[in-house]
């Protein structure tokens, strides 16, 4: 499984699902516009994911192709991807403010990978016991518009991922006014000095593994 961040909370993710040969399947997850600073991603796929309907999480027009798109909760199967998309708040006080968040797990070459989009708040218990089991967790820690790092490292606790990938924070370029990953660093106390743009991750090699942060930056 290749993963690409493209800044924000933007990922492509390029993946190889069991039953599809050595056929690539392409997607996005919460592509943007360049309202935001940063270089809107660009390139063909066959499925993209869109966690609210903002203008920094909904630019599916810049995607090529004819993806599939998901954009509401419920349960999906895409080209031998299986998708669930869990009800949440963009907010703390039940959506009053940002409305609502879909936070999508997803299932790929025996790894779970969940995106929290922008969650602004803590999980219950009956989101928590559909994400359990995560391996690859994407969260946001910049606050304001999100959970800070702080509470990002709370729910982190609880879920209990193999792999962490910080996101929806401060990067050169970007105007969006949100933390940097310092104060979430901080807390979590296991950051790592170099900054990726891509990861290649394989199951066998985070089987060991135990809520270890990546960092990712841009190109």
């Amino acid at each position: 499984m290749n993963i690409q961040y493209y800044g924000h909370s933007c990922f492509k993710i390029t993946t190889k699902p069991e039953g599809r040969g050595q056929q690539d399947v392409a997607l996005f997850i919460d592509p943007f516009d360049k309202s935001i600073g940063l270089r809107p991603p660009q390139g063909s796929a066959d499925l993209v994911l869109s966690t609210h309907d903002h203008h920094d999480h909904n630019n599916i027009e810049a995607i090529k192709g004819e993806p599939y798109i998901v954009n509401i909760p419920g349960e999906y199967s895409v080209k031998g991807i299986n998708i669930v998309g869990i009800t949440s708040f963009h907010d703390n006080k039940q959506g009053a403010e940002q409305g609502l968040n879909t936070i999508f797990v997803f299932e790929s070459e025996d790894m779970r990978v969940c995106h929290m989009g922008d969650l602004g708040c803590d999980l219950t218990e009956k989101q928590l016991e559909d994400i359990n089991g995560v391996d690859i967790l994407m969260i946001p820690i910049g606050g304001k518009y999100t959970i800070d790092g702080k509470k990002a490292v709370d729910i982190i606790k609880k879920i209990e991922p193999k792999i962490i990938i910080p996101m929806h924070y401060k990067i050169n370029g970007s105007n969006i006014d949100v933390d940097d990953e310092k104060k979430f660093c901080n807390e979590m106390g296991n950051c790592p000095r170099t900054k990726f743009s891509k990861l290649n991750i394989k199951k066998k090699d985070i089987d060991e593994k135990s809520m270890e942060v990546v960092l990712m930056g841009i190109e």
